[in-house]
Formats: structure tokens, C-alpha cells, sequence
């Protein structure tokens, strides 16, 4: 009798239509909300926030699944989990977005002046924004959004206002007249970190710089030859015997005509061209360096623009490449030009527009970074703060340790306008308030135009986001959530992002921001290769998402995973997931119908009541939680995806399945039908529990229509699959390895000899006793599997008649083919199947032995081509070994 269904699943999936219902679904039933009061240990993560008017890249896609697999899975495991969002300002990105529409308008933000340009800006993250956060809730992210923040909304202002006040209060905080990066485009002042340096093919000239006595004077080697306009130095390395005696004379800096000073200084390679540098301290961080050390004059030469300012005379109003082009002719007019020699060497380039960036003496502030890296650097030694992988810890350690001041000032609109004003005296007033009208016109006030480097508010993002505002300093979200648990981010904002997160939680709040930084790598594509429009193999995780679905995106970007190391990616891995979530899709549609409406009544089955298949996959079950809670402890979660896919694909669907589906028929309403039905449905609800982090809608849907969950059920918060040490069974898990093994080899035997499964065969075994005693326990599974009519052990085979044989671990099979094939026929056929795969071998080694083929051809092609070798010997070495087998040939 047909069991009655009441829980039935689609015969296709479908996760376009699965995937928004259901986090639909999740927001409004709040499965994503905390509270500090809720029970569990606290368990927190801070997404990091991208720009407020972006959008979603395969990065964000990382990102996102990873964190979402971290939060997902404490949350089973009963931790108050806490997943916080929130956006970022993102001054000069956004404000370069809008002024590139107010272009095409004809109009600049000048023209509008900074109050009206600031409504645009305003109106445009209006508009725009918004648009990742719906992204991210494609992909299926847990986030609290009822905690996401803006890191320029009022809460945020007020924050970032008291860490200035604060910091500037404790003199970390200065102005002061130094030689910073300049971005000649965005006209502001960049820090270290935002810096790109490319290697680039440039120049090295040779210029002479005649002595102020008549004399020959010295040879310099510079790259960039315009900048000499601005030299107040020659300098030479003080144990170079070649200068000795020019050392305190002068020489005359052509084209300008002003005499200047060689000078001896430790910093000088005399390897590098002649031995002798010039020395420009307005336009080069060394040469401020050695200008500081010998007190020389910085002349700076160039206007905001990069053109020559009047310190260039003739050149002046010449872009800055223009003037070395002319410099050099003008030289070369005067035979001071030496010679000009290709070189490659590294060019700062601005990270949001990749202009050259030009080094510029500038009046800009800055926070004084060595009282503040000190306290990181012993949370990093101690351990209070660790890196998975721990090697990331040295070079972050390293770059701490030598840090330079952060110029912190920009010459922009958007952001954080710095809360300094000054007086008609030229005071400076640092305020946490706004000064009243009668401040401002009794002292003549005006405000410093500058914002912040958006880095600033963004470094505060761990404990803001808690609700810390410097007016608010300890909320019931504080005293449970921070410390965070771990912060998950790419090896490449380190420097960035996680050192200054880590300086000013320790200021400000007294303890680390998170506990562990956990560094994912890079998303290539399946070659390797870095992700570029040029390269032309940029994946649009949304696009993936509408192919494929969500979880298939996911799975695929963590089975790839591995902390620290970049991450392959091609579309036939998430085509392959996707085929992944099929399979789980039908194997629940099997479970359900063979589990019906028995389902409450099922009961663990007694020990004994178990067939071998049943506590084969028991076993399996335990040993591959085991695995992944290890995993999980690690943070490997390409090896939790990579674990879990083996036991619910190659053991669950591909052995344990099969064997099920021929002890759950209608007719097999018997204690053994059951103890089948009940063990079909346990591994397949904890296989969802554990998969659940890593593919969210797909196990949600599962395991609610297999558990016939009402509305307020949800797997999510289900709880993690125990321990279950007893579970362990090595002689099950031996047995039925010897069952796969002998299963696998019949079903070759009968696919060479093109035997269909219909056809019934008999199997001679030859074994020692306790093989034997193995097999015995797993003939059942092999008969049913392999469509064996007869089995038997003997000592030796004493049968007339061809033989088949199949050798396995421990035994030798042997097939009586009498009455089973046409031997001539056999013959014949095998004959064939050799003479095709010589052919074939023929063929794939004759492309090899082409040198041309082989160095020429792509690589992934003349892999497959060996890979085809390969596989096409094997073959004719089976063939040839069943006709020496049945035929002596």
C-alpha cells in the first residue's frame, strides 16, 4: 500500500523562484536579529562596508559567502551571532562620481560652491544607494539589518568629531607643513596607503651641473629631469673618494642660474648612476629627508595642477611632462646633457584615478602614528589579535613598525569637514561644538575647508557600529559584542583598514577590535589570472546568481577557498555546484517519498535492527561532522565544502541511496524498511544542517519540507548536529569499502563484456577465511547492486568453461561465462575496441611527439591531449588483458 504524501518538494528546483521568497521570508520573521540579552556565548563580525553607491563584484561575492558561512554557523551552534553592515561614505570615490556627471552637465563644483554640490551629492546617494544592499541580500547574507549604519550619518559624525577632538587633545593629532602625496587630478592630498606603484618603463638622464668656480662641476642621474628646477643640493655618499674634494664647494644649477651646495649624506647609493644625486626636498621623500637632515631650502615648483609655477621661470605654466621634455632639450642645447638611458622604476599612482601622483610640500594634518602603532604591535606579539594565516602576522608586524605619519586632511567636499577653525590671528580652534555666530564674529572664525580621509571613519567602524558615539561610550551592545569575534578581509587592506581598525580600538575603547583577522585571497579566474576588463575574464556575480542561483555561486567560491591564498574561480565550477544542488534537490525528493507520512513515527532503530549500508553511513556521517567541526575550529571552509560535497554526493546519493531505494518500495513495510526509512531521513536533516552555512536556500527549503516546519521554523537557528562518538564503526566502514571495491569492479566486468544490469551473473570468490568472514557481511549490498544471481567461496576454482576474472583486495572473482556471451561474438568485439584505442593512442601520440603542437598550443590543450594519451592506454591495457584472459591472446 502507497504511503500517503503530504510533504512534497518540486520535481525541478528552481532558485529564482526558491531564493527571494525565502529571504523574504527571513527578514520578516527577524532570523537575522540580535540582542545583547539574547542566550549564547556573543559571537560578532562587522561586514566590511563597501561604498555607499557601489556595486557588487565577485569580491563582495567572497566576502559576503565567507562571513555568511562564519555567522550562519555559530548561530546553529547557539552563540549570541551578531552580523553588522553598514556603508561607507567613500569621500573621493563618490565625490568623483558626481563631479563626472555635473561635467557632462557642463557645470563643476565650483561653480555650484560647496553647500549646493553637497546637496547633489546627498541626493545622489539617495538614488543610488541602496543598490549593493539588495545585492547582498541576493546572495542570502544573514545580516542584522535593522543595525546597518552609514559612516556619515549624524550617530557617525558625532564619532568621528570626538576621536579628532580627542586624539588632537592628546597631541596625536598636528598641522603641519610637510611633503605629502598629491593627486594632480583630485587635487587632494592622498596618504601612503592610497598609493599605487606600478614598475614602468621611464629614463635615467645624466645632467651636468657645472662647478660655481668654472670647473667641470658633477654629473647627476635623475628619472625625473623637470624637477631640477626645484634642486637645493647636490649630495654624494660621505666614503666616496670620487667627491672628496667637492664636498662644501658649490656648483650652478643650470638653466635657473642658482648656486647650490654638494653635500655628503648616508642615504646616497654610490652605485646609482654617477654617484651623485641632486637633492629636491619639495618634490621627493627622500630629498625632504636629507633636506631636513642638512637644513636646506624645499622649493617647490609646481602649481595643484602639476604645471610649473613662477619658482620655474621660463618653464612656468608647463604640465609637468612638457617641461621635462623642454628642460632636457635646453639642456642638451647647452651640452649639459649627458645621456638618456631607458629604465624601468616604480611610478605612484592614485588609487581611485591612476594619475601619476606627484610628492608636494603642503600645509595638511596629520595623526602621529608611532604612540599609536606601539600598543598594536604587542596586541599582534601577545596573541590577543591573530592571523589565519599566521605568516600574514610578520609582514603586518613589519609595516607597523615602520609607519610615517598619516596625513589625514583632503581637499575635498564630501566627508568629514575637519572641526578646526581659525581666528583672525592665525590660532588654531579644535571644537567639538560649533562655534555660536558671536564666536565666530568676535573672533573672526573660519572654518578649515579640508574633510577627512575616509579611512578615519571607517577605522571606527567596530565599536560605532555598537553604538559608540563619544558621547555614548558603553551600551549593553558594547559590553556584549566587543571584542568582535574575527574580522574577515582581504590580505590587501591589512595595511589599510585592519591596522588603523586595530590602533583605534585600542585608543579609544582600551581593548582589540576583533580577535582573529581571517585573510581571504584574491578571486582569479580558473587559470589563475587576476580578474581584468583588458584580460576580458571579469565574472558578474549577478549574472552567476540569475545562470545558477545563489547557493551555487556560494558553494563554488568557498569550495575554492583557503585562507590567505587567492581563489580560482571559472563559470563550469559554479555550472558544477549548481549540478551539486540538483542532486541533493532529487535525493530529498526520494527521502520524502519513501519516507511519506511514517515520519513521526519513525524511531531510532536498535543497533542490531540496522543493516550494514544503514551503519556504513552512520559512521561516514560522524566522521565527516567530525571533520568539518574541525574545519569550522580552523576556518578552512574550502575543506568543510570539499568534506561535505564527498560524503553527500560520492556516499550519501551515489552507495547509501541505492541500497535504501531497494528496502523502502511500497511492498517493504517491515522493521528493516524502517530502520532504512529512519536513517535516510537523520543523515539527510543533519546533511543539511551542516550544509547550511555554506548553501542557506537550498537546506532551508529541504529541511523545512522534510520536517514539515511551520512559519516560525527555520533551520537557521536549528541546532549544529552533536557529537555521536558511538556512532564510529570501523567494521561497518570495512565491510562496506570491500562492497564498493567489488561492486565497482562487477559493474566494469559487465560494461566491458556489454552486459546489461538486467542480465543475472554468478561470481566464484577465492579468499582466505577472514576475508571471507568480511564479505559475508556485505554479500547482500553486492548481490542487490551488481545483479549477482549465485555467490561462492572455494579454495581453488575448479570449473570447465571460460572464466572472467575481476581481482579485488584481499579476493579473486571469477565469472563463468558459459551461457553468458557469444565468445566469437566476445572476440570479435573486444578486437574492435582494441583497434580503436591504438588508433586513438596512434593519433594522441603523434600530436605529442609535434613540437610545434606542444609549444605553440595553449596549455589546457596539450594537458587534455596528454590526459587523452593516458586514458586511452589504460584502455588497451584492459582490453588486452581480457583477451589474454578468455582467449590466451
Amino acid at each position: 500500500m502507497a504511503r500517503a504524501m503530504t510533504r512534497t518538494l518540486p520535481k525541478i528546483y528552481d532558485p529564482a523562484e526558491v531564493e527571494p521568497r525565502l529571504y523574504r521570508w527571513w527578514e520578516k520573521r527577524g532570523f537575522f536579529h540580535a540582542e545583547p540579552d539574547d542566550p549564547g556565548e556573543p559571537f560578532a563580525i562587522v561586514l566590511p562596508p563597501p561604498n555607499v553607491t557601489g556595486g557588487l563584484h565577485i569580491g563582495h561575492a567572497l566576502v559576503a559567502s565567507v562571513e555568511d558561512a562564519m555567522i550562519r554557523h555559530a548561530r546553529q551552534s547557539g552563540r549570541n551571532a551578531v552580523w553588522l553592515p553598514g556603508t561607507d561614505h567613500a569621500g573621493i570615490a563618490t565625490q568623483n562620481v558626481v563631479e563626472r556627471l555635473l561635467a557632462d552637465e557642463g557645470v563643476s563644483r565650483h561653480d555650484l560652491g560647496r553647500e549646493r554640490f553637497l546637496e547633489r551629492v546627498w541626493a545622489f546617494v539617495g538614488e543610488a544607494g541602496g543598490i549593493i544592499q539588495h545585492q547582498h541580500r541576493r546572495l542570502g547574507t544573514a545580516l542584522d539589518w535593522d543595525r546597518e549604519i552609514f559612516t556619515f550619518d549624524e550617530q557617525r559624525s558625532r564619532a568621528v568629531r570626538e576621536v579628532f577632538c580627542r586624539w588632537y587633545d592628546q597631541g596625536l593629532i598636528y598641522r603641519g607643513y610637510r611633503l605629502i602625496n598629491w593627486c594632480p587630478r583630485c587635487h587632494t592630498a592622498l596618504s601612503d596607503i592610497e598609493v599605487d606603484h606600478v614598475d614602468e618603463q621611464g629614463e635615467l638622464a645624466e645632467l651636468r651641473y657645472p662647478g660655481s668656480d668654472g670647473a667641470d662641476g658633477v654629473v647627476v642621474a635623475t628619472t625625473r629631469a623637470e624637477t631640477m628646477l626645484g634642486d637645493t643640493a647636490v649630495a654624494v655618499h660621505p666614503d666616496d673618494e670620487r667627491y672628496r674634494d667637492l664636498v662644501g664647494t658649490t656648483v650652478l644649477l643650470p638653466l635657473v642660474d642658482r648656486e647650490i651646495p654638494v653635500i655628503a649624506d648616508d642615504h646616497v647609493d654610490p652605485e646609482f648612476g654617477s654617484g651623485a644625486v641632486k637633492v629636491t626636498p619639495a618634490h621627493d621623500a627622500n630629498d625632504w629627508e636629507i633636506g631636513q637632515r642638512h637644513d636646506l631650502p624645499a622649493v617647490n615648483i609646481f602649481t595643484e595642477d602639476a604645471r610649473v609655477n613662477e619658482q620655474g621661470g621660463p618653464y612656468e605654466g608647463l604640465d609637468r611632462f612638457e617641461a621635462r621634455r623642454k628642460v632636457k632639450d635646453d639642456l642638451d642645447a647647452r651640452g649639459l646633457l649627458v645621456g638618456v638611458a631607458p629604465r624601468t622604476h616604480s611610478v605612484g599612482h592614485c588609487s581611485r584615478c591612476r594619475t601619476i601622483v606627484e610628492p608636494r610640500l603642503s600645509d595638511q594634518w596629520f595623526v602621529k602614528m608611532t604612540p599609536l602603532a606601539e600598543p598594536a604591535i604587542a596586541a599582534v606579539r601577545d596573541g590577543r589579535t591573530r592571523f589565519i594565516p599566521e605568516r600574514n602576522a610578520k609582514t603586518f608586524l613589519a609595516w607597523l613598525e615602520n609607519l610615517h605619519d598619516w596625513c589625514i586632511s583632503r581637499q575635498l567636499w564630501w566627508g568629514h569637514q575637519i572641526p578646526a577653525w581659525y581666528d583672525r590671528d592665525g590660532n588654531i580652534h579644535v571644537r567639538r561644538t560649533d562655534p555660536t555666530p558671536d564666536e565666530v564674529a568676535e573672533l573672526g572664525l573660519q572654518r578649515d575647508p579640508d574633510v577627512l580621509d575616509t579611512w578615519f571613519s571607517s577605522q571606527l567602524f567596530p565599536f560605532v557600529n555598537l553604538g559608540w558615539d563619544g558621547e555614548v561610550t558603553d551600551t549593553l551592545e558594547l559590553r556584549t559584542w566587543y571584542p568582535t569575534a574575527v574580522l574577515e578581509t582581504g590580505y590587501d587592506i591589512n595595511t589599510f583598514w585592519v591596522s588603523r581598525m586595530l590602533m583605534a580600538g585600542l585608543s579609544m575603547m582600551g581593548d582589540v577590535p576583533f580577535r582573529v583577522v581571517y585573510n581571504h585571497g584574491m578571486v582569479r579566474d580558473g587559470e589563475g589570472k587576476k580578474m581584468s576588463k583588458s584580460f576580458g575574464n571579469v565574472i558578474d556575480p549577478l549574472e552567476f546568481i540569475d545562470r545558477y542561483g545563489a547557493d551555487a555561486l556560494r558553494f563554488a567560491l568557498l569550495r575554492a577557498s583557503t585562507a590567505g591564498q587567492d581563489a580560482p574561480l571559472a563559470e563550469e565550477w559554479v555550472e558544477g555546484a549548481r549540478r551539486f544542488a540538483n542532486k541533493l534537490w532529487n535525493a530529498a525528493r526520494f527521502v520524502l517519498l519513501a519516507v511519506g507520512d511514517t515520519a513521526p513515527a519513525l524511531q531510532e532503530p536498535a543497533p542490531d535492527a540496522l543493516a550494514l549500508e544503514d551503519r556504513w553511513i552512520l559512521s561516514r556521517l560522524e566522521d565527516v561532522r567530525t571533520d568539518v567541526d574541525r574545519a569550522m575550529e580552523e576556518w578552512d571552509l574550502g575543506r568543510v565544502a570539499r568534506s561535505l560535497f564527498h560524503f553527500t554526493w560520492d556516499e550519501y546519493c551515489d552507495w547509501y541511496l541505492e541500497l535504501a531505494k531497494l528496502r523502502t518500495g511500497d511492498e517493504a513495510q517491515t522493521a528493516d524498511g524502517d530502520a532504512a526509512r529512519w536513517t535516510l531521513r537523520h543523515v539527510l536533516d543533519q546533511a543539511m544542517r551542516l550544509l547550511h552555512p555554506l548553501m542557506p536556500f537550498l537546506t532551508e527549503e529541504i529541511w523545512r519540507t522534510l520536517h514539515a516546519a511551520d512559519d516560525a521554523t527555520t533551520i537557521q537557528l536549528s541546532p549544529w548536529p552533536a557529537p555521536a562518538p558511538s556512532r564510529r564503526d570501523a567494521a561497518a566502514e570495512s565491510q562496506f569499502a570491500a562492497l564498493v571495491e567489488i561492486v565497482t569492479e562487477l559493474r566494469r566486468f559487465r560494461s566491458d563484456h556489454a552486459l546489461p544490469p538486467s542480465r543475472k551473473i554468478s561470481v566464484i570468490a577465492v579468499a582466505p577465511p577472514a576475508r571471507r568472514a568480511l564479505l559475508t557481511g556485505a554479500l547482500d549490498g553486492i548481490r542487490r547492486l551488481s545483479g549477482v544471481d549465485d555467490w561462492g567461496f572455494t579454495d581453488e576454482v575448479a570449473i570447465g568453461g571460460p572464466l572472467g576474472h575481476v581481482a579485488v583486495d584481499g579476493a579473486d572473482l571469477y565469472v563463468p561465462l558459459t551461457g553468458l556471451i557469444d565468445l566469437d561474438e566476445e572476440r570479435a568485439r573486444l578486437q574492435r575496441e582494441l583497434e580503436r584505442a591504438r588508433g586513438e593512442l596512434a593519433r594522441a601520440r603523434g600530436k605529442l611527439a609535434n613540437d610545434a603542437f606542444v609549444s605553440r598550443a595553449p596549455a589546457d590543450v596539450v594537458q587534455a591531449e596528454r590526459d587523452k594519451l593516458a586514458e586511452w592506454n589504460a584502455v588497451a591495457e584492459r582490453i588486452g588483458a581480457q583477451l589474454q584472459t578468455l582467449f590466451g591472446e
